[in-house]
């Protein structure tokens, strides 16, 4: 049965009142301030709310998602929210994630995003020509836009790196600032954990300045 709008509110005071048995003080600790340790930089495909998928509480993540979790350098809109994350909140830890099944991903690489949404995947569409030998050579369709839902996410890693932002945390934090890639397998529901050595290059080269 769909989920009617009425089950919104319904579903909320069920929560809080079982959140309140468990640790009555639980919103009054929670509404004083936001300290989270991480940043997560997601799609914003409905199967994809990272808080359940690693059984973080609110006030843990700082959020921001846009459809094939891009990190567009132009963007104000995630700049101001990295901005905010870095220097206001002090995260040490940018977690850009994916998934497989991405519909951004396979609309881009088979060419059906029109109008806006169309302009915003068209980055990937340049990573599928940049990478066109390697997807070439894998015969099954499905695990080529995986590949390529992998590859996004690494490319938009190397884009956190050119923002000035996140230079000057490295500069300032050294090794104690970390960006991690990350794909989530919604068939099975776990994290893959990518290698950046793109972005490792960049890190050193950075702090080295």
């Amino acid at each position: 049965m769909p989920l009617e709008y009425s089950h919104l509110i319904a579903n909320n005071r069920k929560w809080a009142e079982k959140k309140l048995l468990g640790e009555p003080g639980y919103f009054e600790k929670l509404s004083i301030r936001q300290e989270p340790h991480f940043l997560y930089v997601g799609c914003s495909d409905s199967r994809m709310p990272l808080d359940t998928f690693t059984c973080t509480e609110p006030g843990e993540l700082f959020v921001h998602r846009n459809i094939a979790n891009q990190v567009s350098i132009t963007d104000i809109n995630f700049l101001s929210v990295l901005d905010f994350a870095v220097n206001t909140l002090k995260v040490k830890h940018i977690i850009v994630c994916g998934h497989y099944d991405c519909g951004g991903v396979k609309a881009a690489y088979k060419g059906q995003a029109t109008g806006l949404v169309g302009n915003w995947i068209s980055p990937i569409r340049d990573l599928a020509r940049e990478f066109k030998a390697e997807l070439d050579a894998i015969d099954d369709e499905n695990q080529r836009l995986n590949r390529l839902s992998e590859l996004n996410v690494l490319r938009q890693v190397e884009n956190l790196y050119k923002t000035h932002v996140v230079q000057r945390a490295i500069q300032k934090c050294h090794s104690g600032f970390k960006i991690h890639a990350w794909v989530l397998d919604l068939s099975t529901g776990h994290i893959i954990e990518l290698d950046t050595p793109q972005s490792q290059v960049l890190l050193n080269n950075t702090s080295n300045d």
